[in-house]
């Protein structure tokens, strides 16, 4: 390999290495979140600072959207107040903020229809399955947004934040 040769390959190497080590884990000094607010029929989610809005994302919900999620499998997104309570920096959707949903009103009532309440919802990027692309509500009860923004929510929402998800 003669110098020409290897100069335009070493820099597209170097290009390719620097892509491949981006973090998807960010740094956030701002305002603290003190509460994510979710409004199912417009199909938003809010980052709060007291009654200030930090940033605003449109999300993908449960694919059965209307109405409060019952029980495992109703492909519905959960209503009410809940915490952030959890993290998952593996996610097979990217990155993930886990809701305390189900709390004891959920349990009982799912208990008292003879079904299990489910759990796992959660706050992730975007769809991995080529299927589910482009396609609006396809979680199984979660609220999703892109990859890119899921990155500014995990560095910006502490576990403990509440998240009230609204009709």
């Amino acid at each position: 390999m003669n110098r020409r040769e290897f100069i335009p390959l070493t820099a597209s190497a170097l290009l390719l290495s620097a892509c491949s080590t981006r973090s998807k884990f960010q740094s956030y000094n701002g305002p603290q979140v003190t509460r994510v607010v979710v409004e199912k029929s417009s199909r938003s989610l809010w980052l709060m600072s007291g009654k200030k809005v930090l940033k605003k994302y449109d999300v993908d919900l449960g694919f059965t959207p209307r109405g409060h999620k019952e029980y495992e499998g109703d492909g519905r997104t959960p209503e009410g107040s809940y915490t952030i309570n959890r993290r998952n920096p593996n996610s097979a959707y990217h990155l993930s903020l886990g809701m305390s949903y189900p709390n004891a009103k959920d349990i009982a009532y799912a208990k008292s229809i003879g079904k299990d309440p489910g759990g796992e919802i959660f706050i992730h990027g975007g769809p991995t399955l080529r299927g589910d692309r482009n396609k609006p509500d396809w979680t199984a009860g979660c609220i999703s947004v892109t990859n890119k923004e899921i990155e500014t929510i995990y560095a910006m929402v502490k576990n403990g934040t509440q998240i009230d998800v609204l009709p």
